[in-house]
């Protein structure tokens, strides 16, 4: 391992320093990714559409290209799958990053192209290891080897020289050799499509190797850690894995999950690093151990635009640019990137925790949030109550889910929690009345709609039988990968799904 030492350690030195460089001048590193964007683009199709040579200034962006979901660019991505190319971005684009954001919809096939993935995705790979050795200057992570726990990918029918899956799939798949190399399992038990099948696989190859971190989306890894357990009779991955010392994870909130990684990995040296990698871009690295939020990273190929809440769903909403961000606000990220997605809505809300550097917290999802009686309850606020909750009951979140229930004849409003413990409260009336009052405290529309019960009654919990999610997520054909449990919804189709599942079951 000591020429894999060598080459992360000329990799920390040179972009801590360009890292430092983009936190003391962000505008101007911004401004400069903006120009490079608009003049890379400017004789493709889109660029011509919007006479990209023209454009002087941000203003001028604006004023010029409408904003955009994957509905409006959806016809133009869906020509790049056939083949064609120089729509979006000047290189050709062979690989689809495929994406539902939630176990509803019809899937995403979002471009990827060979800058994204080198400027973006890869990149944002090494600075993870450089900010990590940075702040741990006595890491032993490259003793031994990284476990991945990622999806899968597929050669597109409609045209043979193009590749859709799993973001995480994909990056595996066209990884330098060197990072092949400190990496369990082999790629083909890393790609398997079969779940279940995949979880057997990794166990058997991965219980025997030194690993050291391990990065992943924490619901999977939880089902994988728990398996490796059963297997191999031991009571924590520490006595499988001594030197376990990393987990990076993404993708959904950890806050939920941090009771159940304390009984995995019981070590108050243990280290956590949260990553803001989406299938669009990777835009965030926790550069502080001490901190949960994370540096937005500024010199990826990405622009970024921040749209206030209540700016979203308007005809013509108003965004602004990085310099002009509020803290603690609310904002639907917006982005141009260098695969060829221009003023894109990706989805996501984040809020800004400090300003020069920038680092943000992702609070939500623009369409998951629960707001059927004005109470504009946000994933950030679920996950916090959930943990306060948990905190002062003793008991352990698995996996939950909310929705309203709606006002009745004989009674008023409430919302309706599907949880499934890992170890449930003594008492369910007290974790409802503690989860509700953290509730009320996070969040100022909640507590004026509980008001006296006016508006919205107590919340009714629901103990789901363990395994629930799991098979629910079988059904639709959702297991692995980026794919995960939606925390909020603001009608009742999840609720109802699941319920029919469990009658099934129990017929």
């Amino acid at each position: 391992m000591a020429i894999i030492n060598s080459i992360v350690s000329w990799i920390m030195k040179k972009r801590i320093h360009q890292i430092e460089l983009f936190m003391k001048y962000p505008m101007e590193v911004q401004e400069d990714w903006f120009s490079r964007l608009i003049d890379s683009a400017k004789n493709t199709e889109w660029g011509i559409k919007y006479d990209y040579k023209s454009i002087q200034s941000f203003e001028e962006f604006k004023e010029r290209v409408p904003i955009q979901n994957y509905e409006s660019m959806k016809p133009s991505i869906d020509r790049l799958m056939a083949g064609e190319q120089n729509i979006l971005w000047p290189s050709d684009i062979k690989w689809f990053a495929k994406s539902s954001g939630t176990t509803a919809g019809k899937s995403k096939f979002i471009p990827v192209s060979t800058e994204a993935m080198e400027e973006c995705h890869f990149k944002g790979g090494k600075d993870l290891i450089s900010i990590y050795c940075n702040n741990s200057p006595n890491t032993q992570i490259f003793s031994g080897k990284g476990l991945t726990l990622g999806g899968s990918h597929h050669l597109n029918i409609d045209n043979t020289e193009s590749f859709y899956g799993d973001i995480s799939a994909i990056l595996m798949q066209n990884m330098p050799f060197w990072a092949q190399l400190i990496r369990t399992p082999e790629l083909s038990i890393a790609l398997m499509e079969k779940w279940e099948e995949k979880i057997e696989k990794m166990v058997s190859a991965t219980v025997a190797e030194n690993v050291t971190n391990i990065s992943g989306v924490p619901t999977w890894t939880v089902v994988l850690a728990k398996r490796i357990l059963e297997v191999t009779g031991k009571k924590n991955l520490l006595e499988v894995w001594p030197n376990l010392e990393l987990f990076i994870h993404g993708a959904v909130s950890f806050t939920p999950y941090k009771d159940q990684f304390k009984q995995l990995i019981p070590s108050d040296k243990f280290n956590y690093v949260e990553t803001y990698n989406a299938s669009e871009g990777f835009f965030g690295i926790q550069d502080r151990l001490t901190s949960d939020d994370m540096l937005l990273m500024l010199d990826y190929g990405v622009f970024y635009e921040f749209m206030p809440m209540d700016e979203y769903g308007k005809e013509n909403p108003k965004t602004i640019p990085l310099g002009e961000v509020e803290l603690n606000k609310n904002y639907a990220l917006v982005i141009s990137t260098n695969a060829g997605l221009w003023r894109y809505v990706i989805g996501d809300t984040v809020k800004f925790t400090t300003k020069y550097p920038f680092r943000i917290k992702i609070t939500g999802r623009t369409k998951l949030f629960v707001n059927a009686f004005g109470e504009e309850v946000i994933i950030e606020n679920t996950d916090q109550s959930i943990r306060i909750a948990c905190e002062k009951t003793g008991s352990i979140v698995k996996d939950y889910t909310v929705a309203p229930i709606y006002f009745s004849e004989k009674q008023n409003g409430a919302h309706e929690w599907l949880i499934e413990f890992e170890k449930p409260p003594l008492s369910l009336e007290y974790f409802t009345n503690v989860l509700d009052n953290a509730l009320k405290s996070l969040n100022s529309d909640y507590e004026a709609k509980r008001y006296k019960d006016m508006a919205l009654r107590l919340p009714i919990v629901r103990l789901l039988p363990n395994g629930s999610f799991y098979e629910w997520m079988k059904s639709k054909g959702k297991l692995g990968g980026q794919h995960k449990v939606p925390r909020l919804s603001n009608d009742r189709a999840f609720i109802e799904e699941i319920d029919l599942l469990l009658k099934k079951v129990n017929v």
